[in-house]
């Protein structure tokens, strides 16, 4: 049994391992998924200038958001089954241990600035659905449709893969149609024509292999102040309505500052069923480093798999972790990505790091290979 004795010197030891982290001396250091090389930068940037860390990552994230390319995150991400793109997102502020988010919400491009309104303009923590759409407005963000037309074609193609178990498809050519004599990349060019080869062969692969990107950013700055921010368009083709980790705080992110903070990209159901974030910092809390406090974590996802590497191997899962005095770590579930690049490859997993110079990728640790 752990007397108060036991849990005052316990105590006293977290906060002289608090204090020797600010006698080592912090400094501005940015982590981000692998995607958040211009988020890293533009955070690094603002903490240079004095800003706070959350208007930091925010606004670092908000570079993916906003760009239309990238098919993770919110304007141009990639929709529900329905053909709408829905957006989760949550923030954390370590100085005053506050937090907010927003789940699927439509026709705002920068989930991330609504959580964080959630966080200061109510008495809530988060706010979903039309609910959330409806404060967005409130707070002057307009409705748009955030469907680009690259997003578009790779629903469209997505139906077009859609059959039954006899292999029927409703938004096929048609069961009285000729027996087909091209190839899928072929017939998808008849039905889109005015879409070049590269972008067909992408929107195949999402079709096939629905991605589940997302963007975590984290920051700590001189001063020892840290914050966080995950926001993403979710599961691709997605049953509308689904939440996945990014805006459950504990889930796909958790920030103290006392401690640190971690956040998760990739499947969100099984890093839900584990709370990654939160566990990730409690290993740190306990003496784990961020490396060792992530693959924990991961260890715990593979265990509700009764560690079952078939069943695993189709699961990609990433954490990113990053402790008070500094120290950062990446983690992956496998070695390398389960849905190949356009170039074929199978990825290794990295993550983005600025610490004061240019942002750069390091290469994360992981718990299987394949």
């Amino acid at each position: 049994m752990i007397s108060r004795r036991d849990l005052f010197i316990s105590g006293a030891a977290l906060a002289a391992a608090g204090g020797q982290a600010r006698a080592a001396g912090s400094k501005n250091i940015i982590i981000s998924s692998a995607n958040g090389l211009r988020a890293t930068a533009r955070a690094m940037e603002m903490l240079k200038k004095g800003d706070d860390t959350l208007d930091a990552v925010i606004a670092g994230v908000n570079i993916n958001e906003e760009d239309p390319e990238d098919n993770s995150v919110g304007y141009g991400g990639l929709p529900n089954e329905e053909g709408v793109v829905e957006l989760d997102a949550s923030v954390m502020h370590g100085p005053t241990r506050r937090c907010g988010s927003v789940a699927s919400i439509r026709g705002c491009k920068t989930p991330s600035k609504i959580a964080k309104l959630v966080m200061e303009q109510t008495d809530h923590i988060m706010l979903v659905g039309e609910g959330a759409g409806r404060f967005a407005r409130e707070c002057g963000f307009p409705s748009e449709n955030l469907l680009t037309e690259k997003s578009r074609l790779a629903w469209m193609v997505w139906k077009q893969s859609l059959r039954d178990k006899n292999g029927h498809s409703n938004w096929g050519p048609g069961l009285d149609a000729p027996p087909a004599k091209t190839t899928a990349s072929n017939e998808l060019k008849k039905i889109f024509p005015h879409a070049d080869e590269e972008t067909l062969a992408w929107a195949l692969e999402v079709a096939l292999h629905p991605p589940t990107g997302t963007i975590n950013c984290l920051a700590l700055n001189a001063k020892g102040e840290m914050s966080g921010v995950t926001t993403t368009s979710g599961l691709s083709w997605k049953i509308p309505g689904r939440v996945g980790d990014s805006p459950i705080i504990g889930a796909g992110l958790y920030v103290d500052q006392e401690v640190g903070g971690a956040g998760s990209t990739g499947r969100g159901e099984e890093n839900i069923r584990v709370a990654g974030a939160h566990t990730i910092v409690e290993n740190m809390r306990h003496g784990m480093s961020p490396k060792e406090a992530c693959l924990d974590a991961l260890k715990r996802v593979a265990r509700n798999f009764d560690n079952d590497r078939e069943r695993l191997s189709k699961i990609d899962l990433n954490f990113y972790a990053l402790r008070r005095d500094g120290e950062y770590a990446g983690a992956a579930l496998w070695n390398r990505a389960q849905s190949p690049a356009a170039d074929g490859s199978r990825r290794k997993p990295r993550f983005a790091v600025n610490d004061g110079g240019e942002s750069r990728l390091e290469n994360s640790v992981w718990l299987l290979e394949r």
